[in-house]
């Protein structure tokens, strides 16, 4: 219970600090930033699993609302983008492993994960079932995930034009006899996601839920100010607390692997981002969201926050997942292999 206290207090004051300073996506990036510092300076950090779900749920849910009839329109024209989403993982996952094992003396294994771009949840559970530097795998990948939540609203004004709203005008809020089955039957799918062994399973129920409403036209709106503003305060939160534990000694020795090697993600994304925007004449803004390796959920509340087309970002980031979670295990078990033969 006190954990959850120190963290709720420093992930508000964070958002409001956020929000009163103009950063953009504040009610993400603020509450990131300050829980994560809290747990560097040994601060006890966490959140109950009821509201970490509830968050999810609640995204999910208005990450469905932008699946509009007329966003599904574009879809025709993503499987080029998930050709070089494809294609951008690959140099990323390749060599991000060769950079690691070069430069920082990372076994192959270890450095296969801890360059594996994003899915940190997977990436973690085999960490534990192979030879592998598991406190180091995860720092370099939890580093990875504050970095990318930071980095992406700053790097966003810079490609559009104008100045980003810090609270991106949306549709109007969905009738309260609407968002409650849509609530109900999001955590029902989610749980049931959740069974099949599906990851982000109630944010996509959620977003699953959502955009089946929406894409009829059953439903109109987005989930109110009230809801949605602290889910993703929550969202931010949790980001922090996968800090617990972690010294600043630990922090310092793992930084430079990963600035390096989110450094390197980040231009490879770019650059596949700035061409898919170029050839799919999709927002670049837009496009790196998709193309960005963070954390599932996280950059699905970056999109609602920053106003790019949630559809188009959720199909990215699940494919992303999807793929990985399909080569993972084959690249895994080849490298087990050949670490038996040595």
């Amino acid at each position: 219970m006190v954990p959850a206290i120190f963290t709720l207090a420093a992930g508000a004051a964070g958002a409001l600090l956020a929000t009163r300073l103009g950063v953009p996506a504040p009610f993400l990036t603020g509450p990131a930033l300050t829980v994560t510092l809290l747990a560097l300076a040994g601060g006890r950090v966490g959140l109950p699993p009821w509201l970490r779900d509830a968050c999810f749920v609640t995204i999910g849910v208005n990450m469905g609302a932008g699946v509009t009839p007329e966003a599904m329109a574009t879809a025709t024209r993503w499987p080029v983008s998930l050709l070089l989403l494809a294609a951008a993982l690959a140099a990323i996952l390749g060599l991000g492993a060769r950079l690691l094992r070069r430069r920082f003396g990372f076994d192959p294994m270890s450095a296969l994960l801890a360059a594996t771009p994003g899915h940190l949840s997977f990436v973690l559970s085999l960490s534990t079932d192979v030879r592998a530097d598991l406190p180091r795998v995860t720092l370099i990948q939890t580093l990875r995930v504050l970095a990318l939540t930071l980095l992406v609203p700053f790097l966003a004004p810079l490609l559009v034009e104008g100045t980003l709203p810090t609270t991106p005008p949306g549709p109007d809020p969905m009738a309260l006899a609407a968002l409650g089955p849509l609530v109900a039957g999001a955590v029902l799918l989610g749980l049931g996601f959740r069974k099949l062994g599906i990851p982000a399973a109630l944010l996509l129920g959620g977003m699953a839920v959502s955009a089946s409403g929406h894409a009829s036209g059953l439903v109109e709106g987005a989930v109110p100010a009230w809801l949605s503003t602290p889910a993703f305060v929550t969202m931010g939160m949790l980001i922090g607390t996968r800090f617990s534990g972690v010294t600043p000694r630990m922090v310092v020795s793992a930084l430079r692997a990963s600035g390096l090697l989110t450094g390197f993600a980040v231009i490879v994304s770019l650059g596949a981002a700035a061409l898919v925007s170029r050839l799919l004449d999709i927002p670049m803004l837009t496009a790196l969201i998709a193309f960005a390796p963070g954390g599932l959920e996280t950059m699905m509340a970056m999109s609602l926050l920053l106003n790019a087309d949630p559809a188009y970002v959720a199909a990215h980031h699940v494919f992303r997942l999807l793929l990985l979670t399909l080569a993972l295990p084959i690249l895994v078990a080849r490298m087990r292999k050949l670490q038996d033969r040595r």
